[in-house]
């Protein structure tokens, strides 16, 4: 549901107060205009996706006042501008948000285009408030409140929740720009289908999910090579009849949910790799891609005669290369004056969410928040309810 303020029920209306900014005293005794108006609200979620709409749905519950504001121009946009031939690495059983079964047969796979959509009427069946096209600027603290910029528009918060990943700012090594003109250069998420790339090799540059399944795709219509470190691979196929009746619950809700957390040991061991790394590969599996002549070359290391150079000083010779290289954080929007809240890598610094150094903010969607399932669509809802449990406890 796309909304404005006005259009918002009665449990989530904002408070709307008159406010005076400096220098304009002068202008309104002179009866020149009169003040402008600022939207207030308990709080505000910075964040569209599912981390989002997770946090909306328990924030509904608790009847508080809020808003949540998303960059997109309509719900879901962020799956439906993935590649054409996208689809989800897990089943339907496990693609739901709380309070709304996906709906799809339990072993079926959606389209990226159906999750998209299943987001949007979420949001309609909850009437929760997204205001769209309204990506954040500036997220600062003003007089004990936050305020949060997006463009034009201003709003005040007793609280607010980061509901994004670490996915946000593409990852190319710094010799790209090295690579000859004429090599097709592509990012992961800007790919869409092979009619972009040239006739001629492809480079795969990232072993993991994203890289594996592009490279599946691409094998029918070109050479293709893979470079990167292998992210291991889920010890079974997911669409086999033991996964579906035993292995994929036990790998996602048990392993993934409830034994790689920051509260175990093995989870609090394992999770500095793994925010390094790319998760272990759920469909593709690597003798697939062998299987479909696609070739592993080292790591690379440069470049030589605008052309891509591994760690073995070999030169690829390639017309096409796919980034599928990762992310690094984009949070510089947070003012690092009034909220010092990141660390020297750019990451937030929480406990499971919560920012123990600028009260009333909080995170949700980060890799590993609080367990290996945290960015994942089954395992958000888990820890948006704890923030909200934690933010109405502060509100009370």
């Amino acid at each position: 549901m796309t909304t404005t303020a006005k259009e918002a029920s009665a449990a989530i209306d904002p408070v709307v107060e008159p406010y005076v900014e400096s220098g304009e005293a002068f202008r309104r005794l002179g009866g020149l205009e009169s003040p402008a108006v600022r939207e207030r609200y308990d709080v505000v979620v910075i964040g569209g996706g599912q981390a989002g709409l997770s946090v909306g749905y328990y924030l509904r519950k608790r009847g508080l006042r809020f808003l949540i504001l998303d960059a997109s121009e309509r719900i879901g946009d962020v799956w439906r501008k993935r590649w054409d031939s996208l689809r989800l690495f897990t089943p339907a059983k496990f693609d739901g948000l709380a309070g709304m079964k996906f709906p799809a047969p339990a072993n079926y796979c959606p389209t990226k285009d159906e999750m998209g959509d299943y987001l949007e009427s979420y949001a309609a069946r909850f009437q929760l408030p997204v205001r769209t096209s309204s990506r954040v600027d500036k997220l600062t603290r003003r007089d004990g409140a936050f305020v949060v910029k997006a463009g034009d528009l201003e709003v005040e918060a007793n609280q607010v929740v980061v509901a994004m990943s670490n996915y946000q700012r593409h990852r190319i090594p710094d010799f790209a720009r090295a690579l000859r003109a004429d090599v097709v250069q592509v990012f992961s998420d800007d790919y869409r289908n092979p009619s972009q790339l040239r006739d001629g090799p492809v480079l795969i540059v990232g072993a993991g999910n994203s890289g594996a399944e592009i490279a599946k795709e691409l094998a029918g219509t070109h050479e293709v090579l893979m470079s990167g470190r292998s992210t291991g691979e889920a010890p079974f196929r997911m669409d086999s009849f033991v996964a579906r009746a035993f292995l994929a619950r036990f790998l996602l809700r048990v392993v993934f949910h409830r034994v790689l957390t920051v509260k175990t040991p093995m989870g609090r061991k394992a999770r500095p790799r793994m925010m390094k790394q790319g998760t272990p590969l759920i469909r593709v599996k690597h003798k697939d891609l062998a299987a479909l002549g696609i070739k592993r070359v080292a790591r690379l290391a440069g470049a030589r005669d605008g052309l891509p150079v591994t760690e073995d000083g070999t030169v690829v010779d390639v017309a096409n290369i796919i980034w599928c290289t990762g992310f690094n954080p984009a949070f510089s929007w947070i003012d690092p004056i009034d909220l010092p809240v990141l660390g020297s890598d750019g990451e937030p610094v929480h406990e499971r969410g919560v920012v123990t150094g600028a009260p009333g903010l909080y995170f949700v969607g980060l890799h590993f928040l609080s367990a290996m399932s945290s960015s994942m669509i089954h395992g958000v809802g888990r820890d948006a309810k704890r923030i909200v449990d934690t933010l109405a406890a502060r509100s009370a």
